[in-house]
């Protein structure tokens, strides 16, 4: 929680002012959000459950890609999906044969691979499900993942013709034949008991 101070007060934009892609990309770093329609909007409150999930996928991820291959990054990272949007996804893969993003600031090409790990609140739902779906079909994405704990389900979709169809789908044993990452072996069982490790709520 970033505490209150007159600076980062005067730099938080008003409420409700229309943002540009380079106002939301030069915010201040205490100040969170996404930009959807030229807005900032807030992102969801991740919970242990939704960490350990994003740190699993992540060690996965370069496990597989090996030392100095690719890129994997995690879930401050901004992507700058339209002329008025913005999102920061839990887990953004960039595949070996791609050019190395940039050091700095927000990034325009599209990652090979967005993941996103599904909050149970209605609202999250719908953001993952359906709003980010559809941004980042349109930002060219190649494949977008959704983890879902509180349903025990993986789902990777595919980008064909401008929209996303569903590729692969998981809820146990060992999916072997990843789309778009061949060799990847995705151990869903163990990504489920790692999760399974924290006390369950009350």
């Amino acid at each position: 929680m970033v505490s209150w101070s007159p600076v980062l007060a005067a730099k938080t934009p008003q409420r409700g002012r229309r943002l540009d892609v380079g106002e939301w990309i030069a915010l201040p770093e205490g100040i969170a959000g996404e930009l959807v329609d030229g807005h900032l909007t807030e992102e969801e409150v991740p919970d242990p459950i939704h960490e350990l999930a994003v740190s699993w996928l992540i060690a996965m991820f370069r496990a597989w890609l090996g030392t100095g291959r690719g890129f994997v990054f995690a879930s401050e990272v901004k992507l700058v999906v339209s002329a008025s949007g913005g999102r920061k996804p839990d887990v953004s893969v960039y595949l070996p044969d791609r050019p190395a993003p940039l050091r700095r600031g927000a990034l325009r090409e599209p990652p090979d691979v967005v993941v996103e790990v599904v909050s149970p609140s209605p609202a999250d739902e719908r953001r993952d499900r359906v709003e980010k779906m559809d941004e980042y079909a349109v930002f060219g994405v190649r494949f977008y993942w959704l983890i879902d704990p509180a349903l025990g389900s993986l789902e990777i979709f595919e980008l064909d013709e401008g929209r996303f169809s569903r590729a692969a789908a998981a809820t146990a044993g060992s999916l072997r034949d990843v789309p778009g990452c061949p060799g990847l072996v995705l151990d869903v069982d163990a990504l489920w008991s790692e999760l399974g490790r924290l006390t369950p709520d009350e």
